[in-house]
């Protein structure tokens, strides 16, 4: 018998605001939390899944259901890892829920943190972001003043009043701003044209200004704006950033898209190596997801580790942002314990 088991459980996570991008609005994600107990130790991993990614509760269940662990008789993550891959293509989300429980475990049985299993220096994290979803002038201003803590704002464009948005936020703030257009612009001119008076507001980068199927396009735009041209629906796993070497300046990468920690290290490191610039996300996840992404983070020139702190319902500990950094958890493995009442 294996001395591995796995539980999971459906969840939704309640937004604080209306959450509005160029293609859809939501107010809730649905979620699925997984335990996976090996030797006295529970590891703890988060499935979020945003409509768009085309997975779902529903989906996730199928796909964890189909996980049996008897094979193994002792804990060889990549092992284990290699497995939960081969069981059905997709699912990248439900993947990066065991993964991530897998590596809280492995952090656990060795009694260290991830970045100290992978030799990572907390002080080279870089400055997180907020986001700030399409609103209407007086709403994203409010959303604006809300905002403690953080020292960069991302914001989504891709509607017909981009620049009355920029100026509504720009109207209260002078932090530095992310653009993320969720493939929003239809024309490579257009998109060139707007990264330049991006840039006048002081905007860094501009992440998914055209669709993901305009890799010509998308090059092109990349060779000339004056800000470095972000992946993010574009690429999701590993075949995707060699497939696309040349068509952005950066990626951004999620564990929701790469399966979990695993495939997402090898990704920034390949990134780093092959001159794009690396950067690291999330979709609107828990503490969970987050914080084992944080462990990551000291790899990358940028950040946008925000989801904790635009839900409601947290239900695991929370996350702290100190001088604009989220702060990576110093306990074993990932570093946050699920908070039982709340489930």
């Amino acid at each position: 018998m294996s001395s591995i088991s796995i539980s999971f459980r459906p969840f939704t996570l309640d937004l604080k605001h209306q959450f509005t991008v160029s293609s859809y609005s939501r107010v809730t994600t649905p979620i699925m939390l997984v335990e996976i107990n090996h030797e006295g130790f529970t590891g703890y991993g988060e499935a979020s899944m945003p409509p768009y990614l085309g997975e779902s509760q529903e989906s996730a269940t199928r796909f964890l259901s189909k996980i049996n662990f008897s094979r193994f008789k002792s804990f060889q993550l990549d092992e284990i890892l290699d497995y939960i891959d081969s069981i059905d293509v997709g699912n990248n989300a439900a993947k990066a829920s065991v993964d991530i429980a897998l590596h809280d475990i492995q952090g656990k049985l060795l009694g260290k943190p991830l970045h100290k299993i992978w030799d990572l220096d907390p002080l080279k994290a870089p400055l997180t972001s907020f986001t700030i979803g399409i609103d209407d002038h007086a709403k994203l201003i409010q959303k604006v003043k809300e905002v403690e803590g953080f020292e960069i704002l991302k914001i989504k464009l891709g509607s017909s009043s981009d620049k009355e948005m920029v100026k509504a936020v720009r109207s209260v703030t002078s932090l530095p701003l992310m653009a993320d257009v969720n493939q929003g612009w239809n024309s490579k001119e257009y998109a060139l044209e707007m990264a330049y008076w991006l840039k006048d507001q002081n905007v860094i980068l501009l992440e998914q200004p055209l669709s993901k199927e305009n890799i010509d396009d998308l090059a092109w735009l990349s060779e000339r704006s004056p800000i470095p041209i972000i992946a993010d629906e574009g690429i999701k796993r590993m075949d995707d950033l060699q497939k696309n070497l040349g068509a952005y300046n950066g990626v951004n990468v999620k564990l929701m898209k790469s399966a979990g920690l695993r495939e997402a290290k090898k990704m920034l490191e390949f990134s780093k190596n092959h001159n794009m610039i690396p950067m690291i996300g999330c979709m609107t996840e828990t503490s969970c997801a987050v914080a084992a992404a944080s462990h990551l983070s000291p790899l990358c020139n940028f950040a946008d580790l925000d989801g904790p702190f635009l839900i409601k319902n947290n239900p695991f500990e929370e996350l702290s942002i100190k001088n604009g950094t989220i702060v990576i958890p110093s306990k074993p493995g990932i570093g946050v314990d699920i908070i039982q009442n709340i489930i």
